[in-house]
């Protein structure tokens, strides 16, 4: 099968004439691997952003070293990077096929659902990293500052994923609007 066979029958359709249903699951699929890339670019994002402020590795260095390790946390720097590069990635797949379901009635543009969407997404994550992953799993309580640094993270995570996902996404209204970039007809 060739590439443009298969991007043919993965991306939704752009014709006026067709109704685009985003429940197929070829559409959720597509948007899950949108997602997927789009959660490796927003976790690069987000530990870019909180490495420098927070001057410390990501928690899932902790749980490595709490639960499949013997050794402190600082000795597991490369695979809590790692983990917590796989935990945004996967996070954003789920992310890409969540998208192709909300805000049914497409009143924005794609972008700013993304941009939307994407930010409640990286806030809910960041609430259950906060008080599920630290508190409960990992019994750590964060200070006030570092506490609103990591939500902050986790807030620049979700612009980064919806942006990316919302840029992408294609077959929302009418084709020759979404794709005008500002060439004359």
């Amino acid at each position: 099968m060739s590439d443009r066979s298969i991007q043919s029958r993965l991306l939704p359709s752009t014709n006026e004439e067709e109704a685009i249903d985003r429940s197929r699951p070829e559409h959720v699929a597509y948007s899950a691997i949108r997602g997927l890339q789009a959660g490796f670019v927003a976790t690069l994002i987000m530990t870019a952003f909180r490495l420098p402020i927070l001057r410390s590795l990501p928690p899932s260095a902790n749980f490595w070293a709490r639960y499949v390790g013997d050794d402190d946390a600082d000795e597991y720097a490369g695979i809590g990077l790692l983990l917590h590069l796989l935990y945004g990635t996967s996070a954003g797949a789920v992310f890409g096929g969540l998208f192709a379901f909300w805000d049914a009635e497409r009143s924005i543009e794609a972008e700013q659902r993304g941009l939307v969407w994407g930010s409640v997404y990286g806030m809910a994550l960041s609430a259950f990293g906060s008080q599920f992953m630290l508190k409960e799993l990992l019994e750590i309580e964060l200070e006030a500052d570092e506490l609103a640094l990591f939500h902050a993270g986790h807030l620049v995570y979700g612009l980064a994923l919806g942006a990316w996902v919302g840029s992408r996404t294609e077959g929302v209204g009418d084709p020759e609007e979404d794709y005008d970039y500002g060439e004359e007809n």
